[in-house]
């Protein structure tokens, strides 16, 4: 049996602008929806016969389950485990697909660029800026499963090709300063399917990113008040009056801190 995971965001899909439109009576939770129904479409297509999905964006009760095909599972609202955007990874899989993804915070590429939270400046793995997409990919990585499919702005995806090189994607739109130019929201799904169908049904095992031996995360909080807080999360350190540093050679270690820390 061969089994695809999905974990599904907002700020990436097709056309979606500002924040007013990520909340739950938005158009953009129908097209969300529609670009993992795409997804699905692609992965029964290429003969996959499980597929389970994670809504991942705010409440993480967003995507509309009769959209979707028969064969899909969703995972709705949080687990509240470590695993965070992927909850749910962890039972094996045969490949991992994410749909709208965005940049990440105190990045460009999106007038909604973000990481995790709102409240948070940035991210920094091994001195260097990391979006969603990368804490969720090193997460299926760490239970040996590859990340074989993206759509999320052009930013993101170009940013991906450097970690996963053999990653297929779908760039939805380009970020022009507070703005956004998109594709067809229809050309997007047919896009994504296309190109899902076409990564499952071929060599899968260069999308495996390999993990860091180990793991200095560096978290910069917009409110002093919560890196002061952060800072007495066993191991952390406050160096900064905005910033806290883990160290942790085990990845998990490192989702465990983000799940209290940010």
């Amino acid at each position: 049996m061969k089994r695809l995971f999905i974990s599904a965001d907002i700020e990436g899909t097709a056309g979606i602008a500002a924040w007013k439109e990520t909340g739950d009576d938005s158009y953009f939770r129908s097209q969300m929806t529609e670009e993992v129904a795409a997804v699905c479409r692609g992965a029964l297509n290429a003969g996959y016969d499980e597929i389970v999905i994670k809504d991942a964006h705010d409440t993480a009760r967003n995507l509309y389950p009769d959209r979707l095909p028969e064969q899909a599972k969703l995972i709705r609202d949080w687990t509240r485990n470590p695993l965070c955007m992927v909850a749910g990874v962890a039972e094996g899989f045969n490949a991992a697909a994410f749909t709208g993804y965005h940049s990440a915070g105190f990045t460009g590429g999106s007038p909604l660029a973000h990481t995790m939270s709102t409240s948070l400046i940035s991210i920094e793995l091994n001195g260097e800026i990391i979006s969603e997409f990368v804490i969720s990919a090193y997460t299926c990585a760490y239970y040996g499963v590859p990340t074989v499919m993206l759509s999320g702005d052009t930013a993101l995806c170009d940013a991906a090709r450097s970690l996963i090189p053999g990653i297929s994607f779908v760039a939805t739109q380009e970020g022009i300063g507070g703005a956004v130019k998109a594709l067809h929201p229809g050309m997007v799904c047919r896009l994504i399917e296309e190109r899902t169908k076409e990564a499952l049904s071929g060599d899968i095992s260069a999308c495996l990113p390999p993990l860091p031996d180990s793991f200095e995360i560096k978290i910069t909080y917009k409110n002093a008040a919560d890196a002061y807080s952060a800072g007495f999360y066993p191991g952390a350190k406050l160096v900064s009056p905005h910033s806290v540093v883990y160290c942790s050679a085990d990845y998990y270690e490192i989702l465990r801190f983000m799940h209290f820390c940010c």
